[in-house]
């Protein structure tokens, strides 16, 4: 019985440790393989300078003729009647930019689905399964905008839990109407132990191993100020998960 034990042990020591080794190894070429998937999203104004202008990352999804990524990150875009909405596709200063039109959005879950013309890309898939606790994770986008050129970046991490997204106010003066109904009726969203930034926002958040896509980046945690989080992050990452994305995704032809 005390070997049956010890082998046990061993046993599952081994596939966590393999299981473990696998995931870490398996990231870069699950990176190489979603990269040209993911664009930057923002503006275009030829008389402001700069004319272009990234606010977000999105990711191409379908035929890969439409990208998902925030409504908060097209919103001031919309409201500006000079900028023009596109996205970035390529590597480095010579990324080129596409006109871009918002198809669907939805407001409660901060997703937004564009179309894009004259450029097919590369579609991530959407996970068929909802994400777990513990389970590894990364994301890939555009952390600071484009200052050195347009250059992915990845961050990886846990889901560390599954939250529901509202958080009550710390006083009744901060009680907006649409604070009262997430409160009434909330949804839950990936709390991640990875850091992200402003302009991760729309950033595909993959499975590892297979590169699925089981959430979208959309906030973090500020523990000071907005103008302090590059600079002293939290830490504490949101992400919508994929579900409410599916769901868009069939009002689509």
């Amino acid at each position: 019985m005390v070997l049956v034990r010890l082998f046990v042990i061993f046993f599952g020591w081994f596939v966590v440790c393999c299981s473990s080794s696998y995931s870490m190894e398996d990231l870069p070429e699950t990176i190489k393989k979603i990269k040209p998937s993911i664009v930057g999203v923002g503006s275009y104004d030829p008389l402001a300078a700069p004319r272009m202008v990234i606010q977000g990352t999105g990711f191409a999804v379908k035929s890969g003729h439409h990208i998902v990524t925030n409504t908060h990150v097209i919103a001031p875009i919309q409201k500006t009647d000079n900028l023009k909405l596109v996205v970035f596709v390529g590597i480095g200063k010579n990324a080129k930019i596409y006109a871009a039109n918002p198809v669907l959005q939805n407001d409660t879950y901060d997703l937004a689905i564009l179309k894009v013309e004259g450029v097919q890309l590369s579609p991530m898939t959407i996970s068929a399964v909802e994400a777990f606790e513990g389970e590894q994770v990364a994301f890939t986008g555009f952390p600071i905008g484009a200052v050195l050129g347009l250059f992915p970046v990845t961050h990886r991490g846990i889901i560390s839990s599954v939250t529901p997204i509202a958080i009550p106010a710390s006083t009744s003066k901060r009680l907006t109407a649409d604070l009262v109904k997430r409160l009434r009726k909330p949804y839950f969203v990936y709390q991640l132990d990875a850091t992200a930034y402003p302009g991760n926002s729309g950033s595909p958040l993959y499975n590892q191993n297979s590169g699925e896509v089981v959430g979208i980046i959309n906030k973090v945690f500020v523990k000071k100020t907005k103008e302090a989080v590059i600079s002293d992050p939290s830490g504490i990452t949101y992400a919508i998960p994929a579900t409410f994305l599916k769901q868009m995704l069939k009002e689509i032809p």
